[in-house]
């Protein structure tokens, strides 16, 4: 790897660990061991370098939405869902730091058009590919899980002891749409 790359690898674990407002570039610098000037080098600021990990990670976050899918679209639908809700948690518990500076950049987009931008483009890519789990076409279905998932990332960064299991989750959808349809 190359220091711009030491950079962003840094910046991300920055992220996690101390989150976009109390990361500072002597943080960065210390993690990459790089030099002061590189960030402003390579990046033009500490602004940029975080908001350009910030797009990195809510890419890899993406990508492992795309792999807790699961790979055969045949057996029973809710047994597809919370084959997906748990492969989705194992990667919570398995990449947690990436997660962690996901939560931030949900949080930083509002401030940032080019994160923002690119959260939404991700979400769109997510959305398209929960509609193939869910088999629906349209955005209402995939939308809903997508919340889901959001709120679930959410949970897991804040209290993973207490966030629902997979089978929660599962159940919980069952009940939901058991309500929707009955008009209980």
């Amino acid at each position: 790897m190359g220091v711009p790359e030491d950079l962003l690898v840094a910046a991300k674990q920055c992220l996690a660990e101390r989150g976009y407002a109390h990361t500072t570039v002597r943080d960065i610098i210390a993690v990459s061991g790089s030099n002061l000037a590189a960030i402003n080098y390579h990046f033009r600021s500490k602004d940029a370098l975080l908001n350009r990990a910030m797009i990195e990670a809510t890419d890899e976050a993406v990508q492992e939405v795309f792999k807790a899918l699961p790979e055969s679209s045949h057996g029973e639908q809710s047994e597809r869902l919370e084959a997906f809700w748990a492969a989705l948690i194992d990667s919570f518990r398995e990449k947690r730091a990436l997660w962690l500076a996901n939560v931030d950049t949900l949080a930083q987009a509002p401030h940032s058009p080019e994160v923002r931008e690119q959260l939404a483009d991700g979400q769109a890519r997510a959305r398209a590919e929960l509609g193939r789990l869910l088999q629906q076409e349209g955005d209402e279905a995939s939308g809903v899980l997508l919340t889901l998932l959001i709120g679930m990332l959410v949970q897991w960064a804040v209290d993973p002891d207490h966030a629902p299991t997979a089978h929660d989750l599962s159940q919980g959808m069952r009940v939901i749409a058991t309500a929707a349809t009955t008009g209980d």
